[in-house]
């Protein structure tokens, strides 16, 4: 009975762990004493909770499993801080944190966005854009359209590619995926008029644009037909147009500025390095047909200083020129190249695109192009209102001209080697 006794006192303790079954050896048999069993009388083991795991069972936190040799040291779902003792502490990090993390890593996967809060679709943006996920080849453009069909200009409302030919060649798809842009600067990209990009100009998704850059583009009579047909024909396409620069385009003639009075929103343009032959003719023409009047002085609006990408999605296209820059790291070949055209007697062909800016004879012969729609707030204009005996207002005139010409001057000294680049890469 001493058995009984000592087990019925353990079975009825408060602090008793539940270790199983317990069995107790009695003249060579064993004898099973739990749930009151094996011969044990009188005692009624007390009711616990059932337990599916132990008190010492703990829980590990994985994702992708399939990648677990790689995730073995991660820990981003700790956040670890030092105690005034220097003693490292860490504390698990919100559940938000972690699910935002994990739809992040798979934001391809993700089937819609339409309806969803733009604030949590912010930041989900922000943490796969941390992550690189739009600088992938498929996965990042599957995930950016998402984005970009749900929010629109929130992902992007402006777009300057200004010398960014070779962002332009490899991320083709992705720039075609923005929609609602109001702005776009496409200045010094040599796409000529077949480009697949002018040719989405004139689509539904970019009919918001108001500003468009196509200065220095290798463009001329036949690529402003076919850019100018939808809004001459159909009412549609780049109707909402207020701003457009076409200058340094010397393939633009007299005809070609025809196309343009379609137009009849256009508050600013500029024809400044275009072909034309009979400047006069076009300057009345413009005056009557859509009220531009010529400016005398440059014009802020083609100065490209408001110019700039700004957007959700600001940082990914820094990303994708980042990465189009490392992949032109290794330089040698580059080199070599160079010198088998120096050798092959290449020069002066290079040399010619080197020119890529302005084009000096059309300049000169041309002159300044600029035109402003008059009683217009949303252009900067020109001083127009001038006393005649002010010298100030003069050389202020004088000073801007200066200095808008230095900085062409440098920015074409900078262009001109990545022009070069470009040519040899487009050569072989």
């Amino acid at each position: 009975q001493s058995w009984s006794r000592g087990m019925s006192y353990c079975l009825h303790s408060e602090s008793h762990l539940d270790t199983g079954p317990i069995y107790v050896r009695e003249n060579g048999k064993l004898h099973v004493v739990n749930r009151g069993a094996g011969g044990v009388q009188n005692v009624t083991p007390k009711a616990r909770p059932f337990s599916l795991f132990s008190r010492t069972f703990s829980v590990e936190l994985c994702m992708n499993r399939e990648d677990d040799r790689a995730r073995r040291q991660r820990t981003d779902h700790f956040i670890f801080t030092y105690t005034k003792e220097g003693n490292l502490r860490y504390s698990a990090k919100s559940l938000f944190s972690l699910v935002l993390g994990y739809i992040s890593d798979n934001v391809d996967h993700i089937d819609s966005l339409i309806g969803f809060p733009e604030q949590i679709a912010e930041k989900l943006f922000s943490a796969a854009e941390a992550r690189q996920k739009f600088t992938e080849p498929v996965t990042g453009l599957r995930a950016l359209q998402k984005f970009t069909e749900a929010y629109g200009s929130l992902v992007l409302c402006s777009l300057c590619l200004r010398n960014r030919y070779l962002v332009i060649s490899e991320k083709l798809e992705e720039i075609k995926s923005f929609r609602e842009l109001t702005c776009l600067d496409l200045s010094c990209c040599k796409l000529g008029d077949e480009h697949e990009l002018l040719e989405h100009l004139t689509k539904e998704a970019l009919s918001s644009v108001k500003r468009l850059l196509l200065k220095d583009n290798s463009l001329s009579d036949a690529g402003l037909r076919r850019m100018t047909a939808p809004v001459r024909v159909l009412k549609k396409g780049l109707d909402n147009l207020l701003v457009l620069d076409l200058s340094c385009n010397p393939k633009i003639t007299d005809v070609g500025i025809g196309y343009l009075l379609s137009f009849k929103k256009l508050n600013c343009l500029d024809i400044s390095g275009t072909g034309l032959k009979d400047v006069d003719a076009v300057i009345k023409r413009l005056q009557m047909q859509i009220g531009l009047v010529h400016s005398k002085v440059p014009l802020k609006e083609f100065d490209h200083s408001n110019c700039k990408t700004e957007g959700w999605a600001e940082q990914t296209v820094l990303q994708w020129e980042q990465a189009v820059l490392e992949a032109m790291k290794p330089q040698d070949n580059l080199r070599s190249r160079v010198t088998a055209l120096h050798f092959y007697g290449k020069t002066h062909r290079i040399e010619e695109v080197v020119k890529c800016t302005l084009v000096e004879p059309e300049t000169k012969a041309s002159g300044n192009l600029q035109f402003y729609k008059e009683n217009v707030e949303n252009c900067h204009l020109p001083l127009k209102k001038e006393v005649a005996g002010s010298h100030e207002l003069k050389n202020n005139k004088k000073r801007a001209l200066a200095e808008q010409e230095r900085e062409r001057t440098s920015k074409q000294k900078h262009l001109c080697l990545t022009v070069e680049d470009w040519d040899l890469l487009n050569t072989y």
